[in-house]
């Protein structure tokens, strides 16, 4: 059932109709007038009348499935005596059927029609794709165990295993067109928030110490391993949502990375006008000078330390020209360094000062924050590292000091000496106090640069959402489980990072239509859960556990899975509505 609107004169008239079958054909027939929209309104009361409208329609579907229910139930029985048919599989996963729903939102699966038509290919590559997509959801694994695993899905794959490494070089040198088709689709079916885009690169590394074209060693490996490594460059959209992915080989220098996917989202997407925000390890002087252009900007984050001495001072200098938002007065802030009662008040303020500046022929805005909070955290963090690094001494389990930004071991000074105190081969090891003091002056200190002359509020708020992106490659690593690869070949390894990138796409999607109300664990864990048992040929009972989470997931996908009994004749339609 659904409601119609019909305008007659001056007036709109709603009405519930639902689809029936006279005489072989398919046509429609009225349940219930509701009225005009003076009526609606007051059925609807102090809710939104057309909210009001779908929650009931909503009602009274759920009512005409539990009376159908009702009408064919039935005596079910089983014999302690009989033994269950050898091969009989009665479980089958149906979480896959919400990204069902994405899959043909986004018409996936006329992009893939599309490229089998153009390479001529015999296998099905709509099936191969969804269920790599669905299987990185719900079983990630290798390809040929996914293959396996698929066919516990209710609509059973009709491909081999050696089709999929087929279809995984067809995937690499279309993926190009995938995105940017994807990207045209989703905004018509999901909506896209491109004010802001977010860039950042991360790694993954393979368990093999071969190097190809793609895997390469790198010293600048995330993971600080020593093992050959990839680079994917992600851009996401203001609201997390993934947006366009690159794979370069592992020692490519992750600055050079953004240029080339820009220039690719403005030709190939029809993004008119990029504002990109990224960390301190993308915002090289190239980068900024790319995105300062009629119809580029940046915000990127700025790493204090590599200020020129000038604007260090500047920006360390806690005496003078900070403000507070909505109030012209300027502030001396130092005492906040140490004075309790002073760090108790503003402990939830945010202090600001602001500068044009000109260095190296780009002219851009400094923005540095002070935040009672950010000091904190930072003190805190600081002080357990210290401690480790005199555990380490105390225990002589120092070996040659990392000074990575983040270890301990930067606090350690190793010194050769002899016993007379004359350099020499013999080591011994202190801690750096000079090194934890020089620390202490950026405590609660935070520094962006941008070429914009929005509101400094709004450029910090954009700066605090770069957390998405982190998001992304977490999802991407621990649930998606990116790596390890179980593919060798470089066309196959990219391949295998277009199908994460689309399963991370189909997440983000579903999360944003559920309103972010539930967490990646919830989602994904109650996804992985949903099965349906059969308990007679073509009649099913769900085997999950109904809460708000699924029922938020039926009201996305538009169909219901949690009847008591599911008949052979509901599940067909079910599937259509996934496949809509």
């Amino acid at each position: 059932m659904r409601y119609i609107a019909r305008k007659k004169g001056d007036y709109v008239y709603y009405s519930i109709i639902k689809d029936i079958t006279k005489d072989g054909k398919r046509t429609t027939e009225i349940v219930e007038n509701i009225g005009n929209e003076a009526q609606l309104r007051e059925r609807a009361g102090n809710e939104d009348p057309i909210v009001w409208l779908d929650k009931y329609v909503e009602s009274l579907n759920k009512e005409h499935q539990k009376k159908k229910a009702t009408r064919r139930s039935r005596t079910y029985t089983r014999n302690p005596n009989n033994r269950v048919e050898k091969g009989k599989q009665t479980s089958y996963d149906i979480g896959y059927l919400f990204l069902q729903k994405i899959f043909h939102g986004l018409k996936l699966d006329e992009i893939c029609n599309n490229i089998k038509d153009r390479y001529k290919i015999e296998y099905d590559l709509t099936s191969i794709l969804s269920r790599l997509i669905y299987g990185r959801v719900l079983f990630p694994c290798s390809k040929k165990k996914t293959t396996e695993l698929s066919q516990n899905l209710l609509e059973k794959p009709n491909f081999t295993e050696h089709q999929v490494y087929r279809a995984l070089d067809v995937i690499c040198d279309e993926r190009d067109f995938i995105q940017a088709e994807l990207y045209k689709n989703s905004k018509k079916a999901y909506s896209r928030n491109n004010r802001v885009l977010y860039y950042d690169c991360t790694n993954f590394f393979f368990e093999s110490d071969e190097e190809t074209d793609l895997k390469k060693y790198s010293a600048a490996s995330k993971e600080h391993r020593p093992n050959p490594i990839v680079q994917m460059g992600l851009l996401i959209d203001g609201d997390g949502v993934p947006l366009a992915f690159d794979i370069a080989p592992g020692n490519t220098n992750e600055q050079v990375t953004l240029k080339p996917l820009e220039e690719r989202i403005i030709q190939d997407f029809g993004i008119p006008n990029l504002v990109v925000c990224t960390d301190a390890g993308l915002s090289s002087l190239a980068n900024r000078k790319l995105n300062n252009t009629y119809n580029r900007r940046f915000i990127t984050t700025q790493s204090l330390k590599n200020f020129k001495e000038h604007l260090r001072d500047w920006s360390l200098d806690l005496t003078k020209g900070w403000r507070i938002f909505g109030d012209d007065r300027t502030y001396n802030i130092s005492a906040l360094r140490d004075n309790q009662q002073l760090i108790n008040k503003y402990k939830n303020t945010i202090f600001y000062k602001e500068r044009w500046i000109n260095e190296d022929g780009l002219e851009q805005r400094l923005i540095v924050t002070y935040s009672v909070k950010y000091q904190e955290f930072l003190r805190a963090k600081r002080e357990a590292q210290f401690l480790r690094a005199e555990d380490k001494i105390d225990k002589k389990r120092v070996k040659d000091p990392a000074k990575r930004a983040n270890s301990p071991d930067r606090f350690i000074v190793k010194t050769m000496t002899t016993k007379d105190g004359e350099v020499a081969t013999k080591k011994s090891y202190s801690l750096d106090f000079d090194a934890k003091e020089n620390e202490e002056l950026y405590d609660g200190i935070y520094a962006v640069c941008t070429n914009l002359e929005d509101s400094v509020d709004e450029i910090l708020r954009v700066c605090s959402d770069r957390w998405q992106i982190e998001d992304s490659f977490r999802l991407t690593k621990s649930f998606f489980k990116a790596r390890p690869v179980f593919v060798s070949n470089d066309n196959r390894i990219i391949g295998h990072f277009t199908t994460c990138f689309l399963a991370l796409l189909f997440y983000k999607i579903l999360e944003k239509q559920l309103d972010r109300k539930y967490t990646a664990t919830q989602i994904i864990e109650k996804l992985r859960e949903m099965k349906f048992y059969e308990i007679y040929p073509n009649e099913y009972v769900p085997n999950y556990v109904v809460d708000d989470l699924t029922d938020d997931l039926h009201k996305f996908g538009g169909f219901y899975t949690d009847f008591e009994v599911i008949t052979k004749a509901q599940l067909n339609i079910i599937l259509k509505r996934t496949q809509k």
